[in-house]
């Protein structure tokens, strides 16, 4: 079932939209992230084009972590306080983010720019986290019998001014770090069309200290309303938000989050962490290697706005 996509400007099967939907739904809802650092170059590889995969790609992702933050409602795992400093950083962030990206698209980089941050951003988080996380299987076979280490408490985080009290978190800390990230992931949302998951789990549980169990729900609260906002600046600033496209991952999107929070409560967070890991892993490789082996055409006709 062919579909044609009116921004985008290509025909592509609506069955397998609504899949990769689906399945990058299962993983926002079993990981907290948005799933955009996997949907976006999977969006390349089927013939959309970057910069309308960037800013539709934003819009799913607003869906799909909306799903999957009200399952941790229920479950009272979200950080609020803590969501809202992250998102007033990932404001400013997607602002900056948005005016980079129209000026690299008068330039007309804007395509090859995206793909390299995608394959420098998803080598160095699969890489990280894949060989954190088989340390973190090797330490708890190891200390199955022995108690549990205690976390520290303090580092340079804890010496900064502006502190604030996060009580879902047990956290006392400078709200510096927190708009720091939420500034970077901002940043990344626009460029990249991700809600910024893949750095901001991380961030959160090693720089900032926070308890692993409310880090999923407050990402995902986080997420909505930065990605939300950098859609709207795409789809006003630059008209490359393909609705068509955005419904049917949506669709797809909002149905796999559920599946995937219900998946994730299953798996441990080192299984988890492992197998997110590779995906990137894998997603990093065949982009690169895109790049590498098939370059586009080395002369393309067609007007260059009359220069």
């Amino acid at each position: 079932m062919q579909i044609y996509l009116p921004i985008a400007e290509v025909s592509v099967n609506a069955f397998l939209l609504l899949g990769l939907g689906g399945m990058v739904g299962i993983l926002s809802g079993m990981f907290g992230v948005g799933g955009g650092f996997l949907m976006t170059p999977l969006l390349f590889f089927i013939g959309i084009p970057p910069a309308v995969a960037v800013a539709t790609e934003a819009n799913q992702i607003v869906a799909s972590s909306f799903s999957g933050v009200l399952a941790h409602f229920r479950r009272r795992t979200v950080d609020i306080k803590m969501g809202l400093v992250l998102q007033a950083g990932g404001l400013l962030g997607a602002a900056l983010g948005v005016v980079v990206f129209n000026y690299l698209k008068a330039l007309g980089q804007v395509d090859l720019l995206v793909k390299l941050c995608y394959v420098v951003f998803l080598g160095v988080v699969g890489g990280l986290m894949f060989v954190e996380s088989l340390n973190a299987i090797r330490k708890s076979k190891a200390s199955a019998g022995a108690a549990p280490a205690p976390r520290r408490q303090r580092g340079w985080v804890h010496a900064l001014p502006f502190k604030m009290r996060f009580r879902t978190s047990g956290l006392y800390i400078s709200i510096i770090p927190p708009l720091l990230v939420g500034v970077v992931v901002g940043i990344l949302a626009a460029i990249m069309g991700v809600g910024g998951g893949f750095i901001m789990v991380p961030a959160m549980i090693y720089i900032l200290g926070m308890p692993t169990k409310v880090v999923v729900g407050t990402s995902l609260f986080q997420i909505i309303l930065v990605t939300a906002f950098t859609t709207m600046l795409h789809a006003t600033t630059n008209y490359t938000v393909d609705i068509v496209l955005a419904v049917l991952l949506l669709v797809g999107g909002v149905i796999g989050a559920q599946i995937g929070t219900r998946i994730g409560v299953y798996l441990k967070a080192e299984q988890l962490r492992i197998l997110l890991a590779l995906m990137v892993i894998v997603v990093c490789v065949k982009l690169g290697l895109d790049l590498l082996l098939m370059p586009s055409e080395l002369y393309s006709l067609g007007s260059d706005g009359g220069h």
